[in-house]
């Protein structure tokens, strides 16, 4: 779903490009509201976990592969502000330093695949919670539903993107038919990684998960044949995991993901490229900025063995998108000065 330079007009995608910077200014306001002390460090997790299993394309149909855009994951563990944020972080370090996705059709990518999969995501999810059971499992059974809604969605921005400031004379029809047609296979892979990932954490550190935050349902009793609210539990429910076991879980994860799993990746392009090819879309595809990058296509220049080269180019990105990451959402977490005054603090 990496829109490269080219595909899209100037016009438009300076247009994204206002769209995108509104949206990130609306975003770090309320990434502020989702993060404290305790979540910060996961917002960075989760921006390095997508760029690492976005490197793991997945065959979906015969020549053609997808892998994750990770904007309902995000929007479920570390909430939809912090989540359009993770999502344009990895964006960013896509593109500037492994030519993926192109520089001036950074605003196309941020708005398609940051903001579209992240808004419609979460609203399928919050929409799903309030019919479903309060349960656990229902935030799963949600994140599934949700993450595969949300790249279908992005593939119908693409089309309308395109149909707008496209730089080919594609019949638009042809092109949201193969769009929306490959995108909904996708969506499928996207959605078992964002269903497996969002339980693996609500298993371990449920008060840490965004989307599960108020869902336990308080035990209502018979009292003079009327039903009351029973008090609430004393002592919270003791977390298997500590934050710090979590996130060195998570990090080491992606690392491995990203620098020896993805070089076990499917080597077909992917939903976009195949479509772009297919239809002629890309006849006038630029060469991206970052090709003299020393890290262009997943690859660290200058070393001849592939599996090293792509290894090492998967460890860096991990390592630089979790401290960019960690950077931004730390510097945006709110202090307990901030919620609690001194006088609550005495015992």
């Amino acid at each position: 779903m990496h829109v490269p330079d080219g595909f899209i007009d100037a016009p438009t995608s300076a247009v994204t490009g206002v769209v995108a910077a509104g949206a990130l200014a609306v975003s770090l306001r309320g990434a502020r509201r989702e993060l404290d002390e305790r979540t910060a460090p996961l917002a960075g997790l989760v921006a390095a976990f997508i760029f690492a299993v976005q490197m793991l394309n997945f065959p979906v149909a015969a020549g053609t592969s997808g892998h994750l855009l990770g904007g309902a994951l995000a929007a479920i563990l570390v909430g939809p502000c912090t989540a359009v944020l993770c999502v344009s972080v990895v964006l960013l370090m896509q593109g500037v330093l492994f030519a993926d996705g192109g520089l001036t059709a950074l605003g196309v990518n941020i708005t398609d695949m940051a903001i579209v999969t992240t808004v419609v995501s979460y609203a399928v999810f919050r929409g799903l919670l309030a019919v479903l059971p309060r349960k656990r499992r229902t935030v799963t059974v949600a994140a599934f539903v949700a993450a595969l809604v949300s790249v279908p969605a992005a593939a119908v921005a693409f089309t309308l993107i395109y149909a707008v400031g496209g730089t080919t004379d594609v019949s638009i029809g042809k092109v949201a038919a193969a769009m929306i047609g490959v995108h909904v296979l996708i969506g499928v892979g996207e959605a078992v990684i964002t269903a497996l990932t969002v339980g693996a954490v609500i298993a371990v550190r449920p008060d840490l998960v965004h989307g599960a935050r108020g869902l336990r349902q308080r035990l209502r009793l018979r009292v003079n044949g009327e039903l009351v609210d029973a008090p609430a539990p004393t002592a919270p429910v003791a977390a298997r995991t500590s934050r710090r076991t979590l996130w060195i879980t998570g990090l080491v994860t992606s690392l491995v993901l990203a620098g020896f799993v993805s070089f076990y990746a499917s080597a077909s392009p992917d939903g976009l490229e195949k479509v772009a090819h297919d239809k002629g879309i890309d006849k006038k595809a630029e060469k991206h900025a970052s090709s003299d990058s020393p890290l262009a296509d997943y690859g660290v220049k200058d070393i001849a063995d592939a599996r090293l080269s792509g290894g090492l180019a998967g460890v860096i990105g991990v390592g630089v998108t979790v401290v960019a990451g960690s950077a931004v959402f730390w510097a945006l977490r709110r202090r307990r000065a901030d919620e609690v005054s001194p006088a609550s603090t005495g015992v």
